[in-house]
This record gives structure tokens, sequence and C-alpha cells, in this order.
């Protein structure tokens, strides 16, 4: 775990030597923190929900077409059994799924 100081603490180590030399000498002590801060967000920050959205979008027009071609399906099933067989009947309900061919 990395360590942590407190905040305000700019220096938390200054070594023996430099120390002793400055309290001897009365040189002062110049300390130098490189930082690098950035400007704005990172790229990170807006591709993350980017691609998220996409992913969603993909998901649901797959589902869709899969949705679609259920139908396809269904409807080319109803077809078939409608031309062939001629009335169809269920608990009593007889349905007549094409026209006489008189």
């Amino acid at each position: 775990m990395a360590h942590r100081d407190p905040t305000g603490i700019i220096a938390p180590h200054i070594p023996a030597d430099a120390y002793r030399r400055a309290e001897a000498t009365g040189q002062p002590v110049v300390i130098v923190v490189h930082t690098t801060d950035h400007d704005g967000r990172p790229l990170r920050h807006y591709l993350f929900p980017i691609v998220i959205a996409g992913a969603g979008v993909v998901g649901v027009f797959g589902l869709v077409a899969a949705f679609v071609a259920l139908l396809d399906f269904a409807v080319h099933t109803a077809i078939a059994i409608g031309s062939v067989a001629g009335p169809v009947s269920v608990g009593g309900i007889t349905l007549k799924l094409a026209r006489p061919k008189h």
C-alpha cells in the first residue's frame, strides 16, 4: 500500500545531510515538486459511456432483427398450414385459414 501524507505537507522527507548543511551554513533548502496537472477530463471519461451506449444499441438492433425473423417464420408457417390443411379446429373452435378452391 502506498504511503499517504496528510494534506498540506509538501515534502515528507529532507535528507539529513542536506538539512544539517543548510542549518550550519544558513542556506535555504529548495524543494522541487513536480506535478502533472492535466487540463480537462481524460478521454476515457468520455469513451466509457459511448462504448456502453453503442453496445446497448447493437443489442437492441439484434433483438429487433430476431423478433422480425420470428414473425416472418410464424407468417410463413401459418400460410403453409392454411394452404395444406384447410379448416383447423382447436378446442371446438374451427378456423378457416384459406378460401376454398372452387
